[in-house]
């Protein structure tokens, strides 16, 4: 009994430092000096307006959803030992460190933002951390008994439905409850599927209470706003009309402020602005009142970026075959000079605060 207990603090000690070793780093070697930050012009209304250090604060929660998309993509072509847990984890961290710095510049991140970044980022390590050990022993020589079992089919299907769900939905909404009656429905076919069933099923049980305890705590901060408002130069009113997602509201000038909707939808918006279909060559040149923004970019090889972009971070993308995510940060006048970059590269997002 002691000798278990023993091995089990150190266990618990081992966990420990694994968390707080980054979190430290990025509190001690990763601040940046605030600089002097330029008034809005156009989005004036503050209840329209959004903290633009949160540009780059938004970043990790989006690292974890494109590592869940990198994961199904290896479930598409292979077994659950293939994926990068590691290299997931590390790009967690490594950005973070970087885009602190930056968001620094814009005004200190409150605490309420670090707690939160560093209690996704604690969440997502040991899911990694406990899915690889997991996955790179026991589910490793399970593998071995079958090509492809019922249960890894389920496997497949959620993991392909849980990327797209969380590219605009919290992860704490999501149906695991179901998905785990699904798994426990499809036939068993041996060794493997038995395995399957129980790995998976306490993972998607856990999840499933985990994710009722967050959507308490969630729900008496209130859900985040689904729209923002923008303000656009350089493109009609009717021009911009033609686009379902785009609300006008008033007209000042030369500037159109319109409200549209925010997260991959937005990012999407923009892509479309950036190859016009007519005259009209729309520039946004606001963004909640921010003048600073963060995109990121695919790319099979580092861009070559105009000067006044700034590198923040390239790291591997986890299962996308060599694929790299370039975090860059820029001016939003200056989206539309992106144009030339996607004929090599894919914008990935655009991080609206």
């Amino acid at each position: 009994m002691k000798r278990l207990l023993k091995w089990s603090g150190l266990f618990l000690l081992g966990l420990v430092l694994i968390i707080a070793t980054p979190i430290a780093y990025v509190e001690t070697m990763c601040r940046g000096t605030a600089l002097e930050q330029a008034e809005a012009k156009y989005i004036t209304d503050p209840a329209w307006q959004r903290a633009e250090a949160r540009t780059y604060l938004t970043y990790p929660e989006w690292h974890i959803v494109y590592a869940y998309e990198g994961y199904a993509e290896v479930l598409n072509r292979a077994d659950p030992h293939n994926f990068p847990y590691t290299q997931a984890i590390s790009g967690f961290w490594s950005s973070l460190c970087a885009l602190t710095e930056k968001a620094d510049e814009l005004g200190e991140a409150g605490t309420d933002a670090k707690l939160t970044i560093y209690t996704i980022g604690a969440s997502f390590t040991l899911e990694m951390l406990f899915k690889a050990a997991y996955e790179e022993t026991i589910g490793r020589v399970a593998s071995w008994t079958s090509d492809t079992s019922p249960q890894d089919k389920v496997e497949m299907a959620m993991a392909t439905d849980y990327a797209t769900f969380l590219q605009e939905v919290p992860w704490y909404k999501y149906d695991f409850d179901g998905w785990y009656d699904k798994l426990m429905a499809a036939p068993k076919e041996g060794f493997r599927s038995y395995e399957r069933r129980v790995a998976l099923g306490i993972e998607w049980k856990a999840k499933a209470a985990y994710a009722r305890v967050i959507a308490k705590a969630a729900g008496a901060l209130g859900a985040d706003e689904l729209t923002m408002r923008i303000a656009i130069q350089g493109a009609s009113p009717i021009y911009l009309e033609s686009f379902p997602e785009i609300t006008i509201i008033r007209t000042d000038g030369d500037t159109i402020i319109a409200e549209v909707p925010r997260y991959r939808t937005f990012t999407k918006l923009v892509e479309r602005l950036l190859i016009p279909l007519s005259q009209d060559r729309a520039r946004i040149v606001e963004i909640a009142g921010n003048d600073d923004i963060l995109v990121s970019l695919q790319s099979r090889k580092d861009p070559k970026l105009p000067t006044h972009m700034e590198i923040l971070s390239v790291t591997k993308r986890p299962g996308s075959n060599g694929r790299t995510r370039v975090l860059i940060a820029m001016k939003v006048d200056q989206l539309e000079s992106l144009r030339p970059l996607l004929k090599l590269s894919s914008l990935e997002h655009i991080y609206d605060y």
